[in-house]
């Protein structure tokens, strides 16, 4: 399985004043996990864009758990789903490893565009490779 963990506390900014985080913030935290994954695995958006490809989100959902309070400690764990489609999947978890509350579950799919943001229908070349160098696909 692969997957990122990602450290970081709730900043000031990201709460309402009764000291929870705003609900559109944790779609935030989403990405910030996206981006650490990415960074981590060399899947990150600019690795894609080189390759010639943008990847929007098409879809992207949120079960909020549990309130996240102001000043807490924060985990954002980030799981890639392997699918054989052309579209790149992930699954998300936000908790407090010290208390293990769960804030979040969630998930979101990525497809690849070309630079003239054509719908690329088959799983890009790179991203096979990429595939078979994390041992998802044989060699």
């Amino acid at each position: 399985m692969l997957k990122n963990i990602k450290e970081t506390e709730v900043r000031f900014s990201e709460v309402d004043s009764m000291g929870i985080v705003w609900h559109g913030h944790y779609i935030k935290y989403f990405e910030d996990g996206r981006e650490a994954f990415g960074r981590e695995h060399n899947l990150g958006y600019m690795d894609v864009y080189e390759k010639g490809f943008f990847i929007p989100i098409v879809n992207i959902n949120c079960s909020y758990k549990k309130p996240i309070e102001y000043n807490g400690p924060l985990t954002i764990e980030t799981r890639y789903i392997d699918t054989p489609a052309a579209k790149i999947v992930f699954e998300y978890k936000l908790y407090n490893k010290e208390s293990g509350d769960v804030y979040a579950t969630g998930s979101s799919e990525q497809v690849f565009l070309t630079r003239e943001r054509e719908l690329h229908l088959t799983v890009p070349e790179f991203f096979v490779k990429w595939k078979k160098e994390k041992g998802l696909l044989p060699a």
